[in-house]
């Protein structure tokens, strides 16, 4: 452990004395035991019939292993070509980084496309591109009502009613559940209802996908065992899990709560797993670990006081970094099978900073006033894709130690993405402050959380456009892109009446202001 904490410079005896205190507390045990009284009196959200059940899970899911996989091979016999995967936040995310990272055997449909929008132009795309008779749809929504997912999969319906070109993920007694009985779906597979979504990556929702497009899902749940067993260590010093928790935690009380991720090219999704995981479950109550991913390494100078590097393996401007009295962590780099221990490694550590900061790291509070701001815009039929406010006067206002939130409502498209990616470096470099980019709605299911619920440190452009085409949704007065006008409306109308600088422009506008 004296290797991992060499690169903290003042945080490493705060990080010491934490340890020192999870000790004392016995905490780790606490967790492993299921005592909500580690995170909070109240045990809503928290105990084991709830949210726990990422503890154990691995065993579990490596006893269907083989069941999943000869599933698969059936699929892959069968000359299913495609995968198309519909679920949003960790319904989709955690099988996205699995299939990113893991290698594929040869003779197996590919995870062509990951539906976690509303956009109708990839809807359009995916229907286009694709034989819908070749395609196996898998629709994954842990509550069984996801709206973006339920109404992306009445799109498809329309398109193939065929049963056997389905799969569900979800959990027993939801309506997705009966509709894939009703319906004759191929397979239902029941994930087990203790798990948060971003929690969830050992479980069905993570593997089955990552199973039928030919990972090997019984060696990534073998090889994630001996961390599972390390963050069993009571003593904290010696638990993996339980030291990259505390340091998370008294970074962020020490002001440096600007988690920066500093990852390899082969690794680049997984940063999108820990931006998830991070956001969500720490980003309440005006507290918050404002994770960085992304966000391409430059000169120490760039960076303000509020900085915590965390990196797999090293990287070139690490070095300078340090010198410059920014804590900086190398974790060792990773094969692709160790992913599994990874995605457990961040879990504990979470429930651990959540111990820390004194929040649930378990519930999102805030993601609901979206949700229902956005039915409102639905309701009075009044959704608009219509500017408000002005980018130049809104980064006037950028302070040190906040964070430029970029949510973009426009294509997801590779010459946007560098737009984007060119415009916050150049937004970090001129205020010194951390920039982090989201898509919409994706986002809501992640970020969402934390720009809402956490400390009041975020300026928000919303980022809006028209859609080229719309399409309409199956069963439901509307379509995909009022739809999507309307979780835009109402996030920003959520962020305003939380008091947030937010405002709504063009990617045009916002890259004028920034230069």
């Amino acid at each position: 452990m004296s290797d991992f904490r060499q690169g903290l410079g003042d945080l490493n005896e705060k990080v010491g004395q934490r340890l020192s205190a999870l000790d004392r507390d016995r905490v780790i045990r606490r967790i492993w035991d299921g005592d909500h009284t580690v995170w909070s009196p109240d045990p809503t959200e928290i105990t084991r019939p709830n949210r726990l059940g990422w503890l154990d899970v691995a065993a579990d899911m490596l006893a269907q292993a083989p069941a999943l996989q000869a599933f698969a091979e059936e699929v892959a016999a069968e000359g299913i070509e495609t995968l198309v995967l519909m679920g949003m936040g960790g319904s989709s995310l955690n099988a996205e980084v699995i299939d990113s990272i893991l290698p594929r055997r040869p003779g197996f449909p590919a995870l062509r496309y990951i539906l976690d929008t509303t956009s109708p132009d990839e809807i359009a795309a995916v229907e286009r591109e694709i034989d819908l008779t070749k395609a196996l749809f898998i629709v994954a929504s842990k509550s069984g009502t996801t709206v973006e997912t339920m109404s992306q999969y009445a799109y498809f319906w329309e398109k193939l009613p065929q049963g056997r070109n389905y799969v569900a993920i979800t959990d027993a007694g939801t309506p997705l559940a009966a509709l894939a009985q009703e319906r004759g779906f191929r397979r239902l597979f029941l994930n087990r209802d203790d798990i948060g979504g971003r929690y969830a990556g050992l479980s069905y929702f993570g593997l089955t996908p990552a199973a039928l497009a030919g990972a090997e899902v019984e060696q990534l749940l073998r090889r994630a065992q001996p961390m599972i067993d390390s963050c069993r260590q009571e003593r904290a010093e010696g638990n993996p899990g339980a030291v990259l928790g505390a340091l998370l935690g008294e970074a962020a009380l020490a002001g440096r709560d600007k988690l920066t991720l500093v990852l390899p090219e082969a690794l680049a999704r997984l940063g999108d797993w820990i931006e998830q995981v991070i956001a969500e479950s720490t980003g309440k109550g005006g507290k918050g670990i404002i994770p960085v991913a992304g966000e391409a390494l430059g000169a120490a100078e760039v960076y303000g006081e509020d900085r915590l590097f965390v990196a797999y393996g090293d990287a070139p401007g690490l070095d300078a970094l340090e010198v410059a009295g920014h804590p900086v962590v190398r974790l060792p780099l990773i094969d692709p099978y160790d992913l599994g221990g990874e995605f457990f490694r961040w879990e504990f550590a979470v429930a651990v900073a959540g111990h820390v900061l004194a929040i649930n790291p378990f519930d999102q509070p805030d993601v609901q006033a979206a949700k229902e701001a956005a039915e409102r815009s639905l309701s009075g039929g009044a959704t608009t894709s219509e500017t408000s406010g002005d980018p130049a006067a809104t980064l006037a206002q950028v302070r040190p130690g906040d964070y430029i939130v970029i949510q973009a409502y426009i294509a997801r498209d590779e010459a946007v993405r560098s737009r984007l990616a060119a415009l916050r470096l150049r937004l970090r470099d001129r205020f010194r402050v951390a920039t982090t980019v989201g898509f919409g709605p994706r986002y809501l299911h992640s970020t969402g959380q934390l720009h809402k619920g956490g400390p009041d440190s975020a300026v928000v452009f919303q980022i809006v456009g028209d859609d080229a085409v719309d399409l309409p949704i199956p069963g439901r007065p509307l379509t995909f892109g009022a739809l999507r006008r309307a979780q835009a409306q109402g996030d920003f109308e959520a962020l305003r009446a939380r008091g947030r600088r937010a405002v709504r422009t063009t990617l045009e506008a916002l890259e004028a202001a920034g230069n």
